[in-house]
């Protein structure tokens, strides 16, 4: 909008090159003084600015909230387990989880919550074992 053409014109007018926030403020304030702009375009020119650092600025990251676990028969193609873990409650679940796994599987628990605990997301499991096809989401 008409604030980003004012933001373009400065840089390009003053120095060709992008300013820190307080460095845009205080040389808008130079170019009002100066008789440049008038005290209109500043004061747009000042609130583009702060409109632009708020969305610069990046937001708090959002913790992962569940595990997804979904296990599908390989021949059939039909899921036989689809469970939704609250974050709160997967060190049971994996623990629970691990039980069940076969030894020759080559599974790993515990690679797994380090992995979940180091903060990864996404997909944390995709593998093959007896027929099944495993599948584990940290979203």
């Amino acid at each position: 909008g008409n604030e980003d053409t004012f933001k373009t014109r400065l840089r390009t007018l003053e120095l060709g090159v992008p300013m820190s926030t307080a460095e845009e403020r205080l040389k808008i304030l130079e170019m009002i003084r100066e008789g440049r702009l008038s005290a209109e375009e500043g004061a747009r020119l000042l609130q583009a600015i702060n409109v632009g650092a708020k969305k610069a600025q990046p937001g708090p990251t959002r913790e992962p909230r569940w595990l997804r676990v979904r296990v599908t028969d390989v021949q059939s193609g039909k899921t036989t387990v689809n469970v939704n873990l609250p974050m709160s409650l997967v060190n049971v679940g994996v623990r629970m989880g691990a039980r069940f796994i076969p030894k020759e599987s080559n599974f790993d628990a515990e690679t797994v919550m380090e992995q979940i605990r180091s903060g990864a997301t996404g997909k944390v499991v995709d593998m093959e074992s007896n027929g099944e096809h495993v599948e584990v989401w940290v979203e």
